[in-house]
C-alpha cells in the first residue's frame, strides 16, 4: 500500500514538473494585443513553464515585448511572408511544428476572432476536442466556462492529453508587461507558405476611442435609438467619459453602426467599470457579453426591459431627453 502511495505520489510530481504551456501571441507586429497579456495570465494559473509564440513578418518590437512579460519563461520567434495577415492556414502548421518539437501539455489563445481562427484547426489536427472561452482555472485539466449563452456555469475536466483552449481575456487580470526576461528563440523552422490562402489586404477602422475589449468606459447603444445619426448622442457622451461606443446586434443588423462595435454573445465580450446601455431591452445574447461588467447602468423608457434585471442603476426615461440632459450636467 505504502509503494503504491509512493508511486502515485511520484506520477504526480513528475506530471506537475511536466507541465508546459503554449500562449499564441496576437500582435499586428508593433504590439501585443492587450488579451495576449490575459491569456498569459490563465497559463500562469495552469502552472509550470509558459512559452509564447510570436509569429509575423517584422514582429521584433512584439517578441521583444513578451520577453518582458512576467513568467514567460521563453518566447518563440517566426518571422515569415507567410505570416502576412495571420491567416490560420500558415500558423496552424506553425503551432503543429512547434507542439511537435516542445510536447507542451496546454496550448492557449485569446477567445477572439484570431484565435477562434487557429485553435480549432490546431485541435482537429490534434485529434483532441477544445475548449472555449474558459473563464476560470481550477487545475492542469479542470475548467471552466459558460453555455447557454451565459446562463449555465460548466466546470469541465478535459482527459486530453493536450489541451487546446481559447482565454475569455476579460475573465483573468492581465499579467505585469514588465518584471520577466523570456529567452528569445527562433520557432521551428518550415515552409508554411499556403498555396489556398492569400493575404490581399485589410481595412482596418481609426478610432480615437479605446478599443472596445480594453476600454474602461462602454457607452452602449441598441435599437431604441431608431437610426445611425442617433449615435451621435451617445458619441458626445463618451467623449465626457473618455469611453469606447458599443452596440446591440440589433442596432448593427439595422444598419445603425458597423459590425466592429458589436457586443454580445455572437459579438465582442466586455467587462469594462463601467457600462451605459442607452435603449438596449436587453435580449440573452447581449447580457451574455456585457453582464460581467462592475457597474451597469440602463437607460430605457420600457421598465420591463430585461436590462433592468441585471443593472446596478436603471432609468426608466425617454433617452432623447435623458441622454442629453446626462451629458450637459457632465
Amino acid at each position: 500500500m505504502f509503494a503504491n502511495s509512493s508511486r502515485n505520489l511520484l506520477r504526480t510530481s513528475i506530471f506537475h514538473r511536466c507541465k508546459s504551456t503554449l500562449v499564441v501571441a496576437e500582435h499586428n507586429n508593433e504590439a501585443l494585443n492587450p488579451v495576449t497579456l490575459n491569456t498569459i495570465a490563465a497559463a500562469k494559473k495552469i502552472g509550470g513553464d509558459v512559452t509564447v509564440l510570436v509569429a509575423g513578418t517584422k514582429c521584433g518590437p512584439a517578441s521583444e515585448a513578451v520577453a518582458k512579460v512576467e513568467g514567460v519563461a521563453k518566447v518563440l520567434v517566426a518571422e515569415n511572408d507567410a505570416f502576412k495577415g495571420f491567416t490560420p492556414e500558415s500558423l496552424t502548421p506553425l503551432v503543429l511544428a512547434a507542439q511537435n518539437q516542445f510536447k507542451f501539455t496546454h496550448i492557449l489563445a485569446g477567445a477572439t476572432a484570431f484565435g477562434k481562427n487557429v485553435l480549432p484547426r490546431v485541435a482537429a489536427k490534434l485529434d483532441v476536442s477544445p475548449i472555449s472561452e474558459i473563464i476560470d482555472v481550477k487545475s492542469e485539466d479542470t475548467f471552466v466556462r459558460t453555455i447557454y449563452a451565459g446562463n449555465a456555469v460548466l466546470t469541465l475536466r478535459s482527459k486530453d492529453p493536450v489541451k487546446v483552449i481559447t482565454v475569455r481575456g476579460t475573465n483573468f487580470a492581465p499579467a505585469a508587461a514588465t518584471g520577466g526576461s523570456g529567452a528569445v528563440e527562433p520557432a521551428p523552422a518550415g515552409d508554411y507558405a499556403q498555396s489556398l490562402t492569400e493575404f490581399v489586404s485589410q481595412e482596418l477602422t481609426k478610432s480615437d476611442r479605446p478599443e472596445l475589449t480594453s476600454a474602461k468606459v462602454i457607452i452602449s447603444g441598441g435599437r431604441g435609438l431608431k437610426s445611425g445619426d442617433n449615435f451621435k448622442l451617445l458619441y458626445d457622451l463618451a467623449d465626457k467619459f473618455g469611453a469606447a461606443v458599443g452596440a446591440s446586434r440589433a442596432a448593427v443588423d439595422a444598419g445603425y453602426v458597423p459590425n466592429d462595435l458589436q457586443i454580445g454573445q455572437t459579438g465582442k465580450i466586455v467587462a469594462p467599470d463601467l457600462y451605459v446601455a442607452v435603449g438596449i431591452s436587453g435580449a440573452i445574447q447581449h447580457l451574455a457579453g456585457m453582464k460581467d461588467s462592475k457597474t451597469i447602468v440602463a437607460i430605457n423608457k420600457d421598465p420591463e426591459a430585461p436590462i433592468f434585471q441585471v443593472a446596478d442603476i436603471g432609468l426608466v426615461a425617454d433617452l432623447f431627453k435623458a441622454v442629453p440632459e446626462l451629458t450637459g450636467k457632465l
